[in-house]
């Protein structure tokens, strides 16, 4: 039976006005069509639910334009035959494959928002919630300029990383994070929570991984400890379940794994000169067990039934394996040729523990070179300047995720005249980069579309001592991602347009006391710094 959820927002009729051409929500529709009329929103308005099963997100609509624009709305049940003036509603008959697609239709009577599902629903809610934060509010008065909008993403995944073992933000910027990426419409959050510098989420099983491995940061190996207790992991996945973002955690292995090997140096595989302790023993029976108790706890917090295990950069500090007798003897055993062979059977145990869990398996490109099953993994694609991994992710028949370091790794910076961030080759991520990005250049065939699950960005805090400098790195660069992100390659873009629609949003960013950068103005603000090191 076909649900229909319908809220009511009883109006004023009032004076039509001017819409602009350029529509102002970012990401932009894939249509928008203004009209010469405007809605009135004020105090008199009110949220009638027709379906008790979506009260949840009439109450969260209505607890956003409180919090945006200081106007109370009542929710209630409707009335047959009431007069309704904003309608929201679970709409099959919408004509779209994808679950997330929604509409719009405004005119100075009524706002109806339509999707196929809650996903959908919620969609159109963000971009109503985006011209109710970029209206003038007069004296508890909003006149929001009237649009007909259809819309559908592009892609499934529109991800945002943040690395907190290099620094620690703490669970309110965490919120503020994820407010930010739901006004954005970017629906997974990657949570980086163990490194070399620090480990950052509680295991009841062996509480020295926070109480040891969570002291230290990159800019200070001495910090007190800092790290997430489990009742903290829980609130905030399920703040993000009420703004439809999936949490992913990712528990680094078998490399970047110094802060965990200061805490139990038991499972320790050495590291390199530059990068001591750096991976867990391959050959030891005991780190096997010790890693599944991790992942059990770790998917015990989130439901997202999938964990990232990294598989990155391990030549970084396996120089010590050959050393270790337990190590040779597996390579004896199993007739490996190198420790390249080494790393992968650590991966593939570790891959088929988190299968039993009914866990999915996301990891970095290197990992393309693993034999696994192809419904139950996600290769991340990171590595810009080795295309043939991400081609070769897709030959394999493995779903894969683009979050390429140019232009997504956010570390890197963002004018020529910023000293505080990464480059490669003079390369680095301005804005108009972020925003451009498409895979039109592999000419991907039909099928290997299918396999691209989406786009992401990743924010590695070497550089990010504090909220500041973090805040300075990701706006207005999160604008661009959600743009490269909700539009895929067959949807033309407009730079300039983009430009006109971003300056609303700086004043959003100013009004939220962001330290953000202002791409017209790069000089407008001093580049913050980062750690002394």
């Amino acid at each position: 039976m076909m649900k229909v959820f319908s809220l009511s927002l009883f109006i004023l009729f009032s004076l039509l006005g001017s819409a602009q051409k350029n529509c102002p929500i970012i990401p932009q529709p894939l249509a928008a069509t203004p009209s010469s009329d405007q809605f009135k929103l004020d105090r008199h308005s009110s949220i009638k639910v027709s379906d008790p099963k979506l009260y949840g997100i009439a109450n969260y609509l209505s607890a956003e334009i409180k919090k945006n624009a200081s106007i109370e709305l009542a929710t209630q049940p409707s009335k047959a035959g009431s007069l309704v003036s904003l309608v929201l509603s679970a709409n099959k008959t919408q004509n779209s494959t994808s679950a997330e697609a929604y509409s719009i239709d405004m005119n100075k009577g009524s706002i109806i928002v339509a999707a196929s599902s809650e996903a959908g629903l919620y969609n159109g809610i963000t971009s109503l919630l985006q011209l109710v934060s970029l209206a003038e509010n007069k004296g508890g008065t909003l006149m929001l300029d009237c649009w007909q909008i259809k819309d559908a993403p592009g892609y499934g995944w529109r991800g945002l990383m943040l690395d907190e073992s290099r620094h620690f933000f703490g669970l309110e910027k965490l919120k503020s994070l994820i407010d930010w990426m739901a006004f954005y419409k970017l629906n997974r959050f990657h949570w980086h929570l163990t490194d070399e510098p620090g480990w950052r989420m509680e295991v009841k099983k062996y509480p020295k991984l926070t109480t040891i491995g969570g002291i230290g940061n990159f800019s200070d190996s001495t910090a007190p400890a800092r790290y997430y207790t489990q009742d903290q992991i829980r609130e905030l996945v399920a703040y993000a379940a009420e703004r439809h973002i999936m949490v992913i955690p990712e528990i680094d292995m078998p490399g970047h794994a110094t802060a965990a090997n200061r805490a139990y140096p038991e499972f320790s595989g050495g590291g390199s000169k530059a990068h001591p302790e750096f991976t867990f023993n391959p050959g030891k029976e005991g780190t096997y067990s010790y890693l599944t108790d991790i992942l059990k706890e770790t998917a015990s917090l989130f439901p997202a039934s999938m964990i990232h295990l990294g598989g990155d950069e391990v030549n970084f500090g396996n120089q010590q394996w050959p050393l270790i007798p337990a190590v040779k003897t597996l390579m004896a055993e199993k007739k490996m040729k190198d420790l390249r062979e080494v790393e992968l059977y650590f991966m593939q145990r570790m891959a088929d523990t988190l299968y039993k869990m009914n866990n999915k398996l996301l990891a970095w490109d290197e990992m393309a070179d693993v034999e696994l099953p192809r419904d139950k993994t996600i290769i991340m694609w990171w590595r810009h300047d080795k295309p043939e991994q991400f081609i070769k992710a897709m030959e394999k028949g493995y779903t894969t995720v683009a979050c390429p370091r140019i232009p997504f790794y956010f570390d890197f910076v963002q004018d020529s005249s910023h000293k505080q961030g990464r480059k490669w080759q003079k390369a680095f991520a301005p804005l108009e980069s972020v925003y451009a990005f498409d895979l039109s250049k592999f000419n991907l065939t039909a099928e290997k579309q299918k396999l691209v699950a989406g786009i992401q960005a990743n924010i590695w805090t070497e550089t990010m001592q504090n909220e500041q400098r973090l805040d300075y790195m990701l706006f207005p660069r999160i604008a661009g991602l959600a743009e490269a992100a909700w539009r895929n390659n067959n949807t033309p873009k407009d730079y300039g347009l983009f430009k006109q629609r971003l300056q609303g949003h700086l004043g959003l960013y100013a009004n939220a006391g962001l330290y953000y950068f202002d791409p017209s103005a790069p000089a407008s603000k001093l580049e913050p710094l980062g750690p002394k090191k």
